[in-house]
């Protein structure tokens, strides 16, 4: 992963400490995230992300935290968040660099005290789970120019890991190739033989702006193309 694994691995027996992953988009994030959860032997089911950037303003507190019912306008009946389904593993809130103010100071309060609360009621949840966040932006400019709270800042910089880009690593990439080639020979239930010489020499040669997400696009499109053979360069579309 280019981060630093044996702390990865340590933290991972610590499910009460928060960690921070910091990386370029597509760099891995999420991976490690999953492999810190894998390591502390929860179930693979009980990991729950959530990309505090896809999901408008409005909505991202009840993605979270759930509604009751009559919360607000539309909120016909009650709705479980995210929270509630991480019960005993693990939330993950990618791009947390782009969470609202006014949901970071409930985020602050769920990391120090463990409890949240669902929107629409004053019934106190207990947060039995472990919270891993990432993001591509510098929390601590952000905390600077106002965009970020520094109480929060602080509160989630205890354990932070860095992912160096793929470009950096690239002696990562064999052992990425075939985790990947490993996920789409179980999802298309097809003989997958593996990746040529001449194509595993291209995949080192490229320079991987995208990063870990281009690295699994490329695969999974030559996968799909392919049928029992190698995989070769021309396979690739690089």
């Amino acid at each position: 992963m280019g981060a630093d694994l044996t702390a990865a691995h340590q933290v991972a027996t610590f499910p009460e400490t928060t960690v921070c992953i910091l990386g370029e988009s597509g760099a891995g994030k999420e991976v490690l995230a999953r492999a810190i959860h894998a390591a502390s032997g929860c179930s693979p089911a009980s990991f729950v992300p959530i990309n505090c950037a896809a999901i408008p303003e409005s909505l991202l507190e009840s993605e979270l935290f759930g509604h009751a019912k009559g919360a607000f306008t539309g909120a016909e009946s009650s709705r479980e968040g995210k929270c509630a389904r991480a019960r005993g593993g693990t939330l993950f809130l990618d791009e947390i660099g782009d969470m609202p103010l006014v949901l970071q100071a409930k985020l602050l309060r769920l990391l120090e005290e463990k409890v949240y609360e669902v929107l629409g009621s004053d019934i106190t949840q207990k947060a039995d789970f472990r919270v891993i966040v990432a993001t591509h932006q510098n929390l601590k400019e952000l905390s600077q120019q106002g965009r970020f709270r520094t109480d929060l800042f602080y509160r989630l910089n205890v354990f932070p890991l860095t992912i160096p880009p793929l470009r950096e690593r690239k002696e990562d990439i064999p052992a990425l190739a075939e985790h990947f080639l490993a996920t789409f020979r179980q999802h298309q239930g097809k003989s997958l033989p593996g990746l040529s010489r001449a194509a595993l020499d291209h995949l080192l040669a490229h320079d991987w702006p995208g990063n870990v997400r281009e690295l699994r696009n490329r695969l999974e499109y030559a996968t799909i193309i392919t049928n029992g053979e190698l995989i070769q360069p021309h396979h690739l579309r690089l």
